[in-house]
């Protein structure tokens, strides 16, 4: 018997070398390459679903807009810029456990009152998801089922079926006959997911993948899924609390850095209207170190209090800790403090977190993590309904950031009076009910809140 042949496929940019080595020759990237059996090539394997085009001009091309489905789940929608699009093929990932099959199985039910809905599960069997639409309530009676893994099959009931929207869970568990290596396999995924994209495209499916994510937090398989895909959403939220969020890191049909916000309840997720609730502690009396500032996700001004703790460091080096801000930029913005605030904190251990669990990623929180750390070194509450927000640069001024003017009405409607803002994003008419403070410099904004 001839043995099997291996080959080494690359888990970034699926790139395939006979022998292993530690950095792939395509991508350039260390330790990413994975033994599989090499696959025989077949000729006729993508004839079934090529179309014959042709060359034309662009001007000649009929553009119109594909209407929305919307899901029946105002938070999903909002991530899917609006609802599915026929045709379009979205990749949700996350860790497990997390409600990924929960919300689909409940965008299913929603979507199944008016639409034709396919649940192909190769994870868990017909009874499992049967009980888990009995405990949570759902109308699940028109969802149409089908427990199977083998790509063939999938394909051939999908063409016979005809579905409006059909969830695959997951990509991880579906295999084609024309390989040989196992599922989950950098072959596999990548097969079945560009098979399953053409059927989509061909009969105007709206097909949703599920995806399993590696411990990284990165989606598991190659990364030439992510661009066969249409959109890319990932499912986040910790183990030690209920609220969950998707965020859109891809969507060729909207918008992108959207977030949805859910909680899980024993019914299912629940939509939750008002996320700035989520992120803002209520304290009983003033205490220092505690700031609240306007994020931007999306087109979704969100208010998150940042939390800043600083000590007396008893080791030589002063330990700099930061969770849901960048690391490093903790660093420069104390090194910006000292050089032009006169604010030291190089004997002092600095700790700084964002409360609720989120991740802030952009810019307009480095004012209020300073004002933060000023409060607690001084040991001194920052004024009560006060909101920060604005970026910080070396040479200590204050830079604006993009739509402050919605950042201070979300304020402003959640009962803010103080703001304290970069002088760019001043706004031209008052704000009712808000005092506005514009700064050019760091030094004046450490100044007004000393008072």
């Amino acid at each position: 018997m001839a043995k099997q042949k291996s080959i080494y496929s690359c888990i970034e940019c699926g790139g395939q070398v006979p022998k292993w080595q530690g950095q792939c020759p395509h991508c350039m990237a260390w330790n990413t390459l994975v033994e599989a059996v090499a696959e025989t090539v077949t000729t006729n394997r993508y004839n079934a679903l090529a179309n014959t085009s042709q060359v034309q001009r662009l001007s000649e091309v009929e553009a119109h807009e594909t209407p929305r489905q919307p899901t029946g789940i105002a938070e999903f929608d909002r991530v899917l810029g609006g609802g599915l699009v026929p045709g379009g093929v979205v990749l949700i990932g996350g860790d497990p456990g997390i409600g990924k099959s929960t919300l689909l199985l409940q965008a299913l039910c929603h979507l199944s009152a008016h639409k034709k809905v396919l649940y192909v599960s190769g994870e868990e069997s017909a009874q499992q998801i049967a009980l888990r639409a009995q405990r949570l309530a759902l109308d699940a009676g028109p969802v149409q089922l089908l427990a199977e893994i083998q790509l063939e099959k999938i394909s051939a009931t999908l063409l016979a079926q005809k579905p409006d929207v059909a969830v695959i869970d997951s990509i991880q568990t579906v295999y084609s006959e024309a390989l040989q290596s196992a599922p989950g396999s950098v072959a596999q995924v990548r097969e079945c997911a560009a098979q399953l994209t053409r059927l989509a495209k061909q009969a105007g499916i709206t097909v949703i993948l599920v995806g399993h994510v590696t411990k990284e937090g990165t989606l598991a398989g190659p990364r030439v899924l992510e661009h066969i895909v249409d959109t890319v959403l990932y499912f986040e939220g910790d183990s030690n609390s209920s609220f969950r969020l998707i965020r859109a890191f891809k969507n060729r049909f909207g918008a992108v850095n959207e977030l949805g916000v859910f909680a899980m309840t024993e019914k299912g997720l629940r939509e939750v209207s008002n996320p700035s609730a989520l992120f803002l502690s209520h304290h009983g009396q003033d205490v220092a170190g505690s700031c609240v500032m306007v994020t931007q996700e999306g087109t979704r001004p969100l208010l998150v209090e940042i939390q800043a703790l600083v000590d007396e460091a008893h080791a030589p080096n002063p330990r700099r800790l930061s969770v849901g801000l960048e690391q490093n930029r903790l660093a420069m913005l104390l090194a910006v403090l000292h050089r032009h605030a006169g604010v030291a904190c190089f004997d002092q251990d600095v700790f700084v977190n964002a409360v609720g669990g989120v991740r802030i990623t952009e810019p307009a929180a480095d004012l209020a993590v300073l004002l933060a750390i000023v409060s607690s070194l001084r040991d001194r509450p920052l004024p009560q309904k006060l909101v920060v927000f604005g970026e910080i640069g070396l040479a200590g001024e204050v830079r604006p950031v993009q739509r402050g003017q919605e950042r201070l009405k979300e304020a402003a409607k959640l009962g803010f009076t103080h703001a304290v803002i970069p002088k760019g994003n001043k706004p031209k008419q008052a704000i009712a009910g808000m005092e506005v403070v514009a700064v050019e410099r760091l030094e004046e904004a450490v100044a007004y809140c000393r008072g």
